[in-house]
């Protein structure tokens, strides 16, 4: 039996695949590394980054990166270290050079002489743009399992497109 896509979509190569879950591998290695700023040049210069967690965008990659550090340096100060877990990422071509990903990330922390645990788990939608040989994310949502919402629907619309 033939398997399609949904008329709307078209499922992406199987080296584009490949290459996505290496960009997502560097990406979440730079972020637990604490390397903010280099972390947010993976988005594109006008890229956005919600949470269900918290009210507003971020846009752009100075906005993204300045969040992001505030973040990271508040963690270093408690002697917390993170680990992110990407997995079970979908990928659909929407345009040329353009993927939507939805993929699930749990989040592991680990304080200093301690032990690890879950921390969070989340569920994570992307809308990558092909920069040269590599990815660049254009838009970020991530819905934080169990948590009520506060991001406003047009934030939501915003990164991820919907109702557009």
């Amino acid at each position: 039996m033939t398997r399609t896509a949904p008329p709307d979509t078209e499922t992406v190569s199987g080296q584009d695949y490949a290459a996505i879950i290496q960009f997502y591998a560097g990406h979440a290695q730079l972020l637990d590394a604490g390397r903010a700023e280099e972390w947010a040049e993976q988005f594109t210069e006008d890229g956005t980054f919600a949470q269900n967690v918290k009210p507003g965008v971020k846009r752009g990659r100075a906005d993204i990166a300045a969040g992001m550090r505030k973040g990271i340096d508040a963690l270093a100060a408690r002697g917390l270290t993170r680990r992110h877990w990407f997995g079970m990422v979908r990928a659909e071509a929407v345009a040329p050079d353009v993927v939507h990903t939805r993929y699930y990330a749990t989040v592991f922390e680990t304080p200093r002489g301690g032990e690890p645990r879950l921390y969070l788990s989340t569920t994570a939608e992307d809308v990558l743009q092909r920069r040269g040989a590599g990815w660049l994310v254009r838009s970020r949502y991530i819905s934080h399992d169990g948590a009520e919402t506060v991001t406003p629907v047009e934030a939501v619309e915003a990164v991820t497109g919907a109702g557009a």
